[in-house]
């Protein structure tokens, strides 16, 4: 069992406040550490690097690679891995009590010592407890998914001094969400896996990195696997890019053996996205490999469809049933390898995970993808 570490022997990390323009350099008051990792990347992956500095300034990592926060995957075991490596993990605390939460960041604190963020559902019953167990472990970063964040959610975050990001399908929405005091966004398109919207990250991109990327940090995400991909979204100006499927089956992942083996054997077009059967029910489509939990999804939503009908069930509890089925599915799969009727969430990227790879290695080679292809357009002509 992973030991709890003193809390009180973790400061909040020394993360100098994002400036405005691109490619410009750590402030001289950053940590050594952070100067001396800026100084390798720099050497390593000049290109990337100076395209990524804000967004690496910000998160305080090496990388400006956020893994996504997947339930029952970004634990412990992968953050930390991830956040050693250079890249810059994030908890999922999905549908955590405050004491599962409080454990899972001491846990981690145990194994890293590097910054690390933690995402809350904004539509968990006890969100405002939960941001209370960030701020006594000092969290550096708070991801707030799901939903608007509720009134005082973000104030409250920021009040210890923690950076806050948010998710947003519009512009509209993330010019104020900044006004009201997020410091990132991340804007994730349709080819994600898990809980999708219905944009494209190449649309969402061409709409939000031309309008907000010169003042704001923005992070893009959704259907990447390659750093190719990511050379072309450091170039339109984002700070930086999320992944989430490229890590599921990574070396530290507890995913069960069986979860992984179904990425390996999978090509983008078996990650399909869920049908709402009924316009009553409040379903967001869930981007997952095709399978018998697929089908059985669809009957779920008839099943509670004619509950409705018969007056058995009322919306909230409607919404509920249908929320549980997908936390159930989906830990029948990460955890119990069952992939034929758990629900194995996954990106469209998952045609590009291949083969059980350490975390440092992935980051690796997405570096060394990104950098060779932005050296590659330095020649043409």
């Amino acid at each position: 069992m992973i030991g709890i570490a003193d809390q009180g022997s973790y400061p909040l990390p020394m993360i100098p406040a994002p400036r405005k323009g691109r490619g410009q350099a750590l402030d001289a008051g950053a940590p050594v550490q952070d100067i001396e990792d800026f100084k390798n990347t720099m050497t390593a992956y000049p290109k990337t690097a100076a395209l990524m500095a804000r967004g690496a300034e910000f998160l305080g990592s090496r990388y400006a690679i956020l893994c996504g926060a997947m339930s029952w995957v970004s634990e412990r075991n992968l953050v930390s891995a991830i956040s050693n490596a250079g890249g810059f993990g994030v908890i999922a605390c999905g549908a955590m009590s405050p004491e599962l939460l409080d454990a899972e960041i001491a846990a981690t604190r145990a194994l890293t010592d590097r910054p690390f963020g933690v995402n809350l559902i904004t539509m968990h019953p006890q969100l405002f407890d939960l941001i209370e167990v960030t701020k006594r472990h000092r969290v550096s970063h708070v991801v707030l998914a799901g939903g608007i964040p509720p009134k005082g959610s973000v104030e409250a975050i920021k009040e210890f001094g923690a950076k806050v990001l948010v998710f947003a399908p519009t512009i509209a929405l993330a010019k104020k969400l900044f006004r009201s005091g997020a410091d990132a966004l991340v804007i994730e398109g349709s080819e994600a896996g898990g809980h999708i919207g219905p944009v494209s990250t190449g649309v969402l991109a061409q709409e939000f990195l031309p309008e907000l990327a010169e003042d704001h940090i923005v992070f893009v995400a959704g259907g990447i696997g390659r750093g190719e991909a990511m050379a072309s979204y450091l170039e339109m100006g984002a700070a930086g890019v999320q992944l989430g499927t490229r890590f599921a089956a990574a070396a530290e992942s507890i995913a069960h053996p069986a979860f992984k083996k179904a990425f390996f054997r999978a090509n983008a077009r078996d990650a399909i996205a869920s049908v709402q059967v009924d316009p009553r029910l409040p379903v967001i489509p869930v981007r997952a490999l095709k399978n018998k939990g697929t089908e059985e999804f669809t009957a779920k939503q008839i099943e509670v469809a004619h509950a409705l009908d018969a007056g058995t069930l009322d919306m909230a509890a409607a919404q509920l049933e249908i929320e549980h089925f997908w936390a159930g599915a989906l830990r029948r799969a990460v955890i119990d390898g069952d992939v034929e009727r758990g629900s194995v969430m996954a990106g469209q990227s998952v045609g590009l995970v291949t083969e059980e790879l350490p975390v440092a290695t992935i980051i690796s080679n997405l570096m060394g993808e990104c950098e060779t292809a932005l050296a590659g357009r330095g020649r043409i002509g």
